[in-house]
């Protein structure tokens, strides 16, 4: 019995530290070994190399071994093991979308400062649809988009933080959707579903671009309703 509970971790680690890592998860490496610099822990060569190390990583493993004998690294190491965001339950989500973007031989976009809804459908024939997510307003922790391009091209943008998922195909065309799991098991979870025939449709982060945490957006319009009612 001993033994198989030790057995049990190993299995595990593996698993975690074969993933493939992303962006988001280097730069949470080069934050642990830009605060390591700043503390006096590496000097300025071993941050210089570390960080050109951290730039060629592949994996989760790899990315470890540059922060395991820093306090932060081991703070910091549990982000990785997260869980991939599950799929919305089944009416979850109602299948009436919230906003449509239709383009055909033509442009349309969805971008800025902006309400996502719960679903969203997105129409490209012989035309291009860009949806930016990166400073949308997220008041669903899930959000699906229906992505149709037929001769065209449906471009989507989320901020880095978010979970992305996908699943369709193309037909003599390009489905291409980046997966991306956040570390935080509260961020948002953008689903894309869709189908590109002879055209192009792609979904992946925009470096650079986060979103706050869903909950304290939920919380600050609490506050704001309970100002207004004691105001009165």
């Amino acid at each position: 019995m001993d033994l198989h509970k030790q057995a049990q971790p190993r299995d595990t680690a593996p698993r975690v530290a074969e993933l493939r890592a992303s962006d988001a998860d280097r730069d949470r490496i080069a934050d642990i070994l830009r605060e390591g610099l700043a503390e006096g822990r590496l000097t300025a060569d071993e941050h210089a190399e570390r960080v050109d190390g951290v730039l060629h990583a592949k994996t989760v493993g790899e990315l470890e071994v540059f922060v395991r004998d820093l306090p932060a690294g081991h703070e910091r190491l549990a982000a990785f093991a997260y869980a991939p965001a599950p799929r919305p339950v089944p009416g979850a989500i109602p299948e009436e979308a919230d906003a449509s973007v239709v383009a055909v031989f033509s442009s349309a976009m969805r971008r800025g400062r902006w309400r996502a809804g719960r679903r969203l459908h997105a129409y490209a024939v012989f035309g291009s649809v860009e949806i930016d997510l990166s400073e949308a307003i997220f008041e669903y922790q899930q959000v699906v988009i229906k992505a149709v391009a037929v001769f065209g091209d449906v471009q989507i943008r989320v901020p880095e933080n978010v979970s992305l998922r996908g699943t369709g195909g193309g037909v003599l065309g390009n489905f291409e959707v980046s997966p991306l799991d956040s570390a935080d098991s509260r961020a948002p979870v953008v689903y894309v579903d869709g189908w590109a025939v002879l055209g192009n449709v792609e979904a992946r982060p925009r470096r650079g671009r986060r979103v706050a945490d869903i909950l304290e957006r939920v919380q600050d319009k609490v506050d704001r309703k309970l100002r207004k009612h004691l105001g009165h």
